[in-house]
């Protein structure tokens, strides 16, 4: 029977299980910041942005944030123009890479992105030394910003033009 990975709202009572992952390598080795403030996060609930906990058979398996980049209030993508969303992925637990997991989730955001008709595109900047994701989402290369991340645009049409 295949595995099956759904999306939740994260809550305030994913919290430990959150920070936990933030202590993971991959996780520390993958974010360039490194200062997620769950505490605050989790019950901050803006109108740009979705907090999702990925779930394997109903076990926590990793997060995803999709953001409205035009509205998000730090400006991270800069002066962007309305219908495009942001999506970041990640895996929980390192025993989880490399299984197909983060494919799975990242198809699910990115159809909930496409689900809401005003979304033309989707941008997501895996960090440079990320192959595994540019395989992924080779579509687009924009270019590489000054975060040492790579810049990716998904259009609704190449989204899906995809076998």
């Amino acid at each position: 029977m295949k595995p099956v990975i759904t999306l939740r709202t994260a809550t305030i009572a994913d919290l430990a299980v959150l920070q936990h992952w933030d202590q993971q390598p991959h996780v520390i080795e993958s974010d360039l910041d490194g200062n997620w403030d769950w505490e605050t996060e989790l019950l901050y609930e803006p109108a740009w942005r979705v907090q999702l906990m990925a779930e394997l058979d109903g076990r926590p398996l990793g997060f995803v944030q999709i953001i409205d980049p035009a509205q998000e209030e730090t400006h991270y993508w800069g002066d962007v123009p309305q219908g495009l969303r942001a999506i970041d992925v990640w895996i929980g637990e390192a025993a989880d890479l490399g299984k197909g997991y983060g494919t799975t989730m990242m198809q699910q955001a990115i159809n909930q992105c496409f689900d809401n008709e005003s979304v033309t595109a989707i941008l997501i900047d895996p960090l440079a030394t990320n192959t595994r994701a540019h395989r992924f989402y080779e579509q687009k290369l924009l270019g590489e910003d000054e975060s040492d991340c790579f810049i990716f645009r998904l259009s609704r049409e190449d989204w899906h033009a995809k076998p």
